[in-house]
């Protein structure tokens, strides 16, 4: 297994059990992060602070994870079983809806740790799921 696929493993299996700090250790000081319908933010502390966000907002899970590794580049596709906690932004109301969707990350490995994730899923079949 390449370093970034081990890098996305350990990511995901810190996301599964609530382990913050585990997924960012996975990550690069510097980490460039794509969030999907969103702007790219820079750095842990932009992260921990997004990830802060989707813990009160949202409760996940992440299932069925596939890992792709080419050099230091990889991907991940998987499911996401989740329940709308709060209400996001400008998004439908939360009241407990739950979900499953389909979503995928990009990443690039720096300095042997994530420097790069994209995040990727259907914002439209997400709000089908939660109607």
């Amino acid at each position: 297994m390449s370093t970034i696929e081990s890098l996305i493993h350990a990511y995901f299996d810190a996301f599964n059990r609530g382990d913050v700090e585990g997924q960012l250790a996975t990550l690069h000081p510097e980490v460039v992060h794509e969030i999907n319908e969103g702007d790219a933010e820079i750095g842990i502390e932009a992260f921990r602070k997004f990830k802060a966000h989707m813990d009160t907002t949202y409760r996940e899970q992440i299932r069925d994870l596939v890992v792709m590794g080419n050099g230091s580049r990889g991907a991940a596709e998987f499911f996401v079983d989740g329940e709308y906690l709060v209400t996001d932004g400008g998004l439908p109301e939360a009241t407990g809806q739950r979900y499953s969707i389909r979503a995928a990350i990009f990443a690039e490995e720096r300095d042997g740790l994530i420097g790069r994730m994209t995040s990727c899923y259907n914002l439209k079949g997400w709000i089908a799921a939660i109607s």
